[in-house]
């Protein structure tokens, strides 16, 4: 409500300023001479020019306790964020989407994505588009940041994967373009590099008839390499080392579609062993013993 309150007040006193200014600039009486509006001007002028400081001291002061409330705001989210308290965020910032400031729509996203990934099917599925929608609205506002490309991404899978096989094969080039172009604006965040490993082992460990269904819709279909999946895996290690059960998992993964069993047991039981914050990490932890216990 206070950033609401304050964008009507500033927008008042935009409307009063403009006022006042014709006021004096346009006189209503043609007929007055010139020494009767210079009178008029000398006599009211230093009055006007007071208002017109105080307009501009007041709006201002508005505009600072705007980017303080909305500081504050994003700080707050923030908080929630790392408390795992996902449907506080949205209740939070779902209030101020219309404003359209990026910073509350990536963060409003982020959470969606993270309630989407506990939600019911149908729920999920309703999550998704609201959250797809929201970035899209974010990358119209502002194309040039890491997290909106980075969120539009991971919606993006997420959407097309509801949509089926062939829809989540057509946006995989859509989906890499974003990850890139969020590592081209942020090219030390860990998490990236390990979106774009996943990518690549995805399209590296494709079935036959999903590759029969790539070559069908793209001249050149997307291609990749588990040995490619490996070097971002890597550096997303090295850039943040533990930081993800599931980088931890996908190397362990990656190690052993290239043969190289050592390393891969070595990850695998990082993950097995990893402290779980969430769901996600529980599931990845059983996910990583249940390879170590085939091997």
């Amino acid at each position: 409500m206070m950033l609401q309150r304050l964008y009507r007040l500033t927008n008042c006193n935009r409307i009063l300023q403009r006022t006042v200014l014709r006021k004096n600039i346009y006189p209503t009486r043609k007929s007055e001479s010139n020494i009767q509006i210079a009178r008029r001007v000398t006599i009211i002028s230093p009055f006007t020019i007071m208002g017109i400081w105080g307009i501009v001291e007041n709006k201002n002061q508005n505009e600072d306790k705007t980017q303080i409330a909305t500081k504050e705001l994003l700080a707050k989210a923030d908080t929630l964020y790392d408390e795992g308290d996902y449907r506080s965020i949205y209740d939070l910032l779902s209030k101020y989407k219309d404003i359209k400031d990026v910073e509350i729509l990536w963060r409003l996203s982020r959470a969606i994505y993270k309630m989407s990934e506990i939600a019911s099917d149908v729920e999920a599925q309703k999550l998704t588009y609201e959250g797809y929608d929201l970035m899209c609205m974010a990358l119209d506002i502002k194309e040039d940041h890491y997290a909106v490309h980075k969120w539009i991404s991971l919606f993006l899978n997420n959407k097309s994967s509801l949509e089926g096989t062939k829809a989540n094969i057509k946006e995989s080039y859509n989906i890499k373009k974003h990850i890139l172009r969020a590592l081209e604006l942020k090219p030390d965040d860990a998490t990236l590099h390990y979106m774009l490993g996943f990518w690549c082992y995805e399209v590296s460990n494709l079935a036959w008839y999903q590759r029969k269904i790539a070559s069908i819709i793209f001249a050149e279909p997307p291609t990749s390499s588990f040995e490619e999946a490996l070097m971002y895996l890597e550096n997303a290690e090295k850039i943040d080392p533990n930081f993800y059960s599931r980088n931890l998992l996908m190397l362990g993964k990656t190690y052993l579609k290239l043969n190289r069993k050592e390393d891969a047991i070595k990850y695998l039981k990082k993950a097995a062993e990893f402290p779980a914050k969430d769901d996600e990490d529980q599931k990845t932890k059983q996910e990583a013993q249940k390879i170590l216990n085939s091997i």
